[in-house]
């Protein structure tokens, strides 16, 4: 009877404990931000018996640091791969942009190997993954061509409009057009603006571009410059200048004025 009444005494000790040393820790726990090891710990309970004692305690260590949240893999930049390939099936395109099938990656390497090309990833959720060999002169043009297409692209919260018109338009729908144009650009609105080459018409596309910014040049510049984007068609985007931009405009033309005085 005397060694039951003991057990009992124990386990009921041992869950008090633990339900205290829970209390205890749990409090360190959301006032101690900051990432701490707690080492076990052993505790001694005397027994009716002088010559026995228990003792009990928490056997493993614990931390108060909260769990790592790992940070969203970032898509890595357009450019070599090397000879880092995960994956054991490709589907390769060569310089020329012509498809060479699926291939081991081995055979890629060796292909990349043999003539002094660079492997590019492409599409990397395709099945296969689609690869390309290219040269170091068309992985960087590839490059200049998405950063320009970048920059080109409206930010977020910057509105965009747009303008699209013919090459033989009229000079009062021009001026028309250009005073809207100078409208969205005081808004600091992106205005992209389209011209279509009008048959039999020589109209040089750029220089209407030019004409259009020469009337708002005081607020506008371009964002991106004319280029032709198909046969026929003409873009460019123009965008509100900078502080920065607007004083060194202003002091060019002072400088300018104060030579032709």
């Amino acid at each position: 009877m005397t060694a039951f009444c003991v057990m009992k005494l124990l386990c009921q000790a041992t869950r008090n404990e633990n339900r205290y040393a829970k209390r205890f820790f749990g409090a360190l726990l959301t006032q101690t931000p900051q990432k701490k090891v707690f080492s076990p710990f052993w505790m001694v309970v005397p027994d009716p018996d002088p010559r026995k004692s228990t003792v009990f305690g928490l056997t493993q260590p614990f931390c108060t640091a909260e769990k790592s949240h790992t940070e969203p893999k970032r898509k890595a930049a357009f450019g070599s791969v090397g000879r880092r390939i995960p994956y054991r099936i490709l589907h390769v395109i060569n310089q020329d942009g012509e498809s060479l099938g699926n291939m081991h990656r081995a055979e890629a390497l060796k292909l990349m190997d043999q003539h002094d090309l660079k492997l590019v990833l492409l599409h990397e959720n395709a099945e296969p993954p689609v690869y390309r060999l290219m040269t170091g002169q068309q992985i960087h043009e590839e490059q200049l061509k998405r950063a320009a297409k970048k920059k080109a692209s409206p930010k977020p919260g910057v509105v965009q409009k747009e303008l699209s018109f013919s090459s033989a338009i009229a000079k009062n729908d021009l001026e028309t057009k250009t005073k809207q144009i100078a409208q969205w650009i005081e808004k600091k609105y992106h205005v992209k603006v389209t011209i279509r080459q009008a048959k039999d018409s020589n109209t040089d596309m750029f220089m209407l571009f030019d004409q259009i910014l020469d009337t708002v040049s005081e607020k506008a510049t371009y964002l991106s410059k004319p280029k032709v984007t198909r046969e026929g068609v003409s873009t460019c985007i123009l965008r509100h200048m900078s502080d920065k931009e607007l004083k060194a405009y202003q002091k060019m033309e002072k400088q300018k004025n104060s030579k032709e005085r």
